[in-house]
């Protein structure tokens, strides 16, 4: 990877995450912390990032607006998430047991779940087991593992066994982007692992993916493209990108 392409991520994933920590984005990006550091140290002599120890914040700058911290990554695309969320809601029913990952997308579907009765939810999202939770009706099973700094999200396969015992009929799950030869791709390894094991044990995989996700690749594939049974988008989606998908079945949210 040219210097040029990660600064580019490294900017990119703080527009996502808010700040960065060096040790995990290493690991990551399979480079050292030193070459990150001096990268970090590069773009904050651009004025693009704010150096903190042991990684990077956005910048704040009440004179200039175009400097202000970033959106979090619930903030992007927000209207098309909610309208996914709503489209992915009519594929769920009334008893059934349904595999959510942590993204902000699938917290979208979280919401419009929250006053359907007698649902199963597994989930490795803080935010959207909160969000089911809120109905006694609901069980919500909170799959164990490392939380991840500065997120609500927990990581890593500490809960295989738990999954190994659920016998799902829906994995609702979203991506950093998504292409047909790579399929849905993520930033983390820890990430796209646990995703390979809720794919492995939900009767149908349903992607959440914005418009912005289409035609993208992040790191590392989390699901493959043809282990998709149902591609959830919103209406600016490229109609062109939309027809590579062949038999894949596309439902455009508006």
């Amino acid at each position: 990877m040219f210097a040029a392409q990660r600064r580019d991520r490294i900017l990119h994933r703080l527009r996502e995450n808010r700040q960065i920590i060096v040790k995990e984005l290493a690991i990551e990006m399979n480079v050292s912390e030193g070459t990150l550091r001096t990268d970090l140290r590069l773009l904050e002599e651009e004025g693009l990032l704010e150096r903190t120890h042991g990684g990077a914040v956005p910048v704040k700058s009440a004179s200039n607006p175009s400097l202000q911290p970033a959106p979090s990554r619930s903030e992007l695309n927000q209207k098309e998430k909610q309208a996914i969320g709503r489209q992915a809601a009519e594929l769920v029913q009334r008893g059934q047991c349904i595999l959510l990952d942590a993204s902000s997308t699938v917290f979208e579907l979280a919401r419009c779940l929250s006053e359907m009765d007698y649902l199963t939810v597994v989930t490795n999202g803080l935010s959207a087991a909160e969000e089911i939770g809120r109905n006694p009706r609901n069980n919500v099973i909170l799959i164990g593992g490392i939380l991840r700094h500065g997120s609500r999200t927990v990581e890593g396969v500490l809960g295989r066994s738990i999954l190994q015992e659920v016998h799902a009929d829906l994995f609702f799950t979203s991506a950093e982007g998504f292409t047909l030869d790579t399929g849905m791709t993520d930033f983390s390894m820890y990430e796209a692992e646990l995703k390979k094991l809720m794919a492995a044990n939900a009767s149908q995989v349903v992607a959440l993916l914005d418009h912005t996700k289409l035609g993208r690749r992040s790191i590392v594939t989390s699901i493959q493209a043809q282990a998709i049974h149902t591609l959830i988008t919103d209406s600016a989606a490229d109609p062109l990108f939309l027809r590579t998908l062949g038999r894949m079945n596309v439902i455009q949210a508006t």
